[in-house]
């Protein structure tokens, strides 16, 4: 099993965890209220580790493209990457969290799967 593969949880969480931050700042109340999340002031420690953890995840995806276990995962996850950024940037703010969070459960699904295959390997 490569070595990569024991990042996958601490990506996982990343994930989660970049559903929930999403949410806070271009959530329902925020679009009922009408308000810009680029206004709203991110913390520099949220955004140092939203930024970092974004930058590892795509190291790690393109260092798993070069893996024998977990390629087609790691290509899935670079496409479903690249096609949401290409709706983000042509959508309203409104629908952005829709396409954040379609986009999130996708990468979590692969990421799982990966936990999956890892594990029947052990």
């Amino acid at each position: 099993m490569p070595s990569l593969m024991w990042i996958t949880p601490l990506l996982l969480a990343f994930e989660i965890w970049q559903l929930v931050i999403s949410e806070r700042y271009l959530g329902i109340r925020q679009i009922e209220h009408d308000a810009d999340p680029r206004a709203l002031g991110l913390g520099e420690v949220t955004a140092f580790f939203w930024s970092s953890g974004i930058l590892l995840s795509w190291a790690w995806m393109v260092a798993m493209l070069f893996q024998r276990l977990g390629q087609v995962q790691a290509l899935c996850m670079v496409a479903i990457t690249i096609a949401g950024y290409g709706a983000r940037r042509n959508c309203s703010i409104k629908w952005v969290l829709v396409i954040l969070t379609f986009e999130g459960a996708l990468r979590v699904g692969m990421l799982m799967s990966l936990i999956g295959m890892a594990w029947r390997r052990l």
